[in-house]
């Protein structure tokens, strides 16, 4: 069979514009997926209780800059027996975050990671990274690095944690080089029980903290349940010393992990500077 010049001219311009428009399909596609976020960096995190999902606090600090993908591990009180039933689970939720497109990983639970001291935080990390191939850090990992990085030596601790736990974080902090002029908690127990503190309290709390620890440098806010960006530069303000606290510190090393600054202006000396 043949074919005419004026057929195969018609035949070329068809093929040229169904490529031109598979190529505006394409384009068309990588812009949509832009205004996504899909084009951005990947933190993944590890919660303790299930169903959580972007952090409030991560997106304001960093929702033009990275995308969070998440998972939970289902943790009902934050106690020993608590933090036991669900340990087992984190290596498997790194794979999991890493399949879903994470390019690196939080364990969001500072309590969770500090409860048996030290070492134990290390071999979670290193758990988390050979489950998921990432770079992997804690939160407990965070707030060392971030007190680390804003001077601290003698460190006043206002918690959400029971007695018992309380001793944990006192043992973690030494372990970690820190003298530790006090640490109070609010007694909680309960998951869902943190989410009831406000900003309010938690800033006064903290201030009394403060003040009734001896010779303290720095404060650090301890749990990942309590929402504590806000009250950062509102602590720094009333106790003139540098605060560090869970979820913020957590995010600043994750999102270092990621290659980035981790700066987040207005939230505090060190998240100013980055």
């Amino acid at each position: 069979m043949t074919h005419s010049r004026r057929d195969f001219v018609k035949w070329a311009g068809a093929v040229t514009g169904a490529l031109a428009g598979g190529s505006a399909i394409g384009a068309s596609s990588r812009a949509a997926g832009a205004s996504n976020g899909a084009d951005k960096p990947a933190l993944g995190l590890i919660f303790p209780p299930k169903g959580r999902g972007a952090p409030e606090e991560g997106l304001a600090m960093y929702a033009n800059e990275i995308r969070f993908v998440t998972t939970g591990l289902g943790l009902k009180t934050m106690t020993p027996d608590g933090y036991d039933a669900v340990v087992d689970h984190i290596g498997p939720a790194a794979k999991e975050l890493a399949d879903k497109g994470a390019q690196a990983v939080v364990l969001m639970g500072t309590s969770l990671s500090f409860y048996k001291g030290a070492a134990f935080n290390n071999r979670l990390t290193e758990t988390m990274k050979q489950a998921s191939g990432l770079p992997c850090v804690t939160m407990s990992t965070g707030i060392i690095e971030g007190l680390r990085a804003v001077g601290a030596t003698r460190v006043a601790a206002a918690t959400a944690y029971n007695d018992e736990v309380n001793g944990r974080l006192k043992a973690f902090l030494e372990e970690s080089g820190f003298a530790v002029a006090r640490v109070q908690g609010l007694g909680i127990e309960k998951v869902e029980d943190v989410l009831k503190v406000t900003q309010p309290q938690l800033i006064d709390f903290g201030t009394r903290v403060f003040n009734a620890a001896e010779g303290a440098d720095s404060i650090l806010v301890s749990c990942g349940g309590l929402r504590t960006l806000e009250i950062l530069a509102p602590l720094e303000e009333k106790c003139k010393v540098p605060a560090v606290s869970s979820t913020p510190h957590a995010l600043w090393a994750g999102v270092r992990l990621l290659g980035l600054s981790g700066r987040a202006p207005g939230y505090g000396s060190l998240l100013e500077k980055g």
